[in-house]
């Protein structure tokens, strides 16, 4: 959430890159030290049509998924396919409110049925097992997006998550707003995570908006597992 570090003129980091996504191709943004561009705003809009029956993840694609709504958050919610699927992305999105940013209703997105594609991952849309926390400021090819106490809670989640979720900043092209399930249907660790994660609403101290991600062996974990997944 915002701590003083937005630039001095008094504009949100947000707001300055939404608008400055509107300028021509190829001007650059710079926030806060961080660099963007303005033609990977268009990125997205190039793609090719996905006419397979399953995800790249290997889910299967669907005419429709429910709506889930993300508690403590003021309205955000996303669709997604229902179970584990949907706790673990829920997840995602509820660390990344109280740790990052807060979110507001409209911001995430989750499934769709626009088919046509910028790279073999977003079809993982398709299949309701992936979400965007606001795509249109961290749009496809576009890097830098957080800072690096931002970067290290979004490793943190990774970690909690034990590897059945995976982040679209080490994706090619990159898209620093996705966030997808990296495991097949029926996975044994995405079923464990995901009892783990509803353990953790029955214990106070434990969750979303407890956790301390400098934690020596929290970062040690975190950097494992983004060694593996890159």
């Amino acid at each position: 959430m915002h701590d003083g570090r937005t630039p001095a003129i008094g504009l949100d980091r947000r707001r300055f890159l939404l608008t400055g996504l509107g300028v021509a191709g190829g001007a650059a943004l710079a926030v806060g030290g961080m660099t963007t561009t303005a033609t990977a705003a268009t990125a997205s809009a190039a793609g090719t049509r996905w006419r397979k029956k399953t995800s790249a993840n290997g889910w299967r694609v669907l005419d429709s998924a429910p709506a889930h709504r993300v508690e403590g958050t003021g309205g955000v919610h996303f669709d997604a396919v229902e179970g584990d699927v949907a706790t673990v992305l829920t997840h995602v999105v509820r660390r990344f409110h109280y740790e990052i940013d807060t979110l507001t209703a409209g911001e995430v997105t989750g499934h769709t049925t626009a088919h046509t594609v910028a790279a073999p991952y977003e079809s993982n849309y398709l299949s309701g097992t992936a979400i965007a926390i606001r795509p249109l400021l961290y749009p496809t090819r576009a890097r830098g997006g957080f800072f690096p106490n931002e970067l290290l809670v979004i490793r943190d989640i990774l970690a909690d998550l034990e590897g059945v979720v995976r982040w679209g900043g080490d994706l090619k092209p990159a898209k620093e707003s996705h966030f997808q399930i990296d495991v097949k249907p029926g996975d044994a660790t995405l079923r464990r995570v995901a009892a783990k994660l509803r353990g953790w609403e029955l214990e106070p101290g434990e969750g979303p908006g407890t956790v301390e991600a400098t934690i020596p062996a929290r970062m040690k974990a975190a950097k494992a597992l983004a060694a593996r997944q890159r």
